[in-house]
């Protein structure tokens, strides 16, 4: 058994995320994402969908990126 690294779970079903080299393990996908997801610079939500890059800074969409003064993004429909 493993040890999820965010609730500290001793569990049999753990999985492990392998991302930039680093080695992740978790027992949910709750706690993956409380620790993997990016955070929108703007309204602070957790990016679990596609959210947006610009400039190096990262925002749940469209209307966060232009809220923060970024211009040319729109969202897909």
């Amino acid at each position: 058994m493993a040890t999820c690294e965010v609730c500290g779970n001793d569990y049999g079903m753990t999985f492990e995320i392998h991302a930039q080299g680093a080695v992740h393990v978790f027992d949910c996908f709750s706690c993956a994402i409380h620790r993997m997801a990016p955070v929108c610079e703007h309204c602070r939500v957790q990016i679990i969908g596609q959210g947006v890059e610009a400039e190096g800074h990262w925002y749940c969409g469209a209307h966060c990126a232009r809220a923060e003064g970024r211009t040319g993004i729109v969202d897909r429909v």
